[in-house]
């Protein structure tokens, strides 16, 4: 599954760095788990037990919006039409 997915080669962090230029090949994903701390990390670990991404290719835990709940992204670009 994670071979369609394409290594950044201009990673934006989640603290607001300047969003990087699109390429027109690449299609840019973003996967999002919101849940309890606990929640969030053990379904980051099952995504990896899987091969989906490695564990520290996800953000940071952050405070999800108006929930009590965190929140963790990953980024990833793919090849368009694949």
């Amino acid at each position: 599954m994670s071979h369609c997915f394409l290594e950044s080669l201009n990673w934006a962090t989640v603290e607001g760095e300047a969003a990087p230029i699109p390429l027109p090949e690449r299609e840019r994903v973003r996967v999002l788990i919101i849940s309890s701390r606990d929640g969030v990390i053990s379904t980051i670990h099952e995504l990896h037990s899987r091969g989906f991404a490695e564990v520290g290719a996800w953000s940071p835990l952050l405070p999800a919006p108006d929930t009590g709940e965190v929140m963790s992204i990953l980024v990833r670009d793919r090849r368009v039409g694949e």
